[in-house]
């Protein structure tokens, strides 16, 4: 499915982008989230949501003016709980 690839050149690429490190937490906690409970049939909604929240805000915050915002409003439109909610526990 491509997740679980090994790095190439476009994560080469992007480590140069402010959310790398942002980036990097997300998809090593989906991974490891994937591997050891996902495909065992454990799985729980709320795994890695705190590292995609910090992500998606990190991608706001840094893609004003660029198509890819559009595609966090969509996902917020789709989504609006997620947004409440990590607005209320990092208050």
């Amino acid at each position: 499915m491509g997740l679980l690839k090994k790095k190439d050149s476009t994560s080469t690429r992007s480590s140069t982008s402010p959310c790398a490190d942002l980036r990097t937490a997300y998809h090593n906690c989906f991974n490891k989230w994937y591997s050891e409970k996902f495909v065992k049939g454990q799985w729980d909604k709320e795994e890695c949501v705190a590292e995609w929240n910090k992500y998606r805000d990190c991608l706001s915050e840094n893609l004003d003016g660029k198509i890819l915002t559009r595609m966090l409003e969509v996902d917020s439109e789709l989504n609006p709980t997620k947004q409440a909610d990590s607005k209320e526990s990092s208050r």
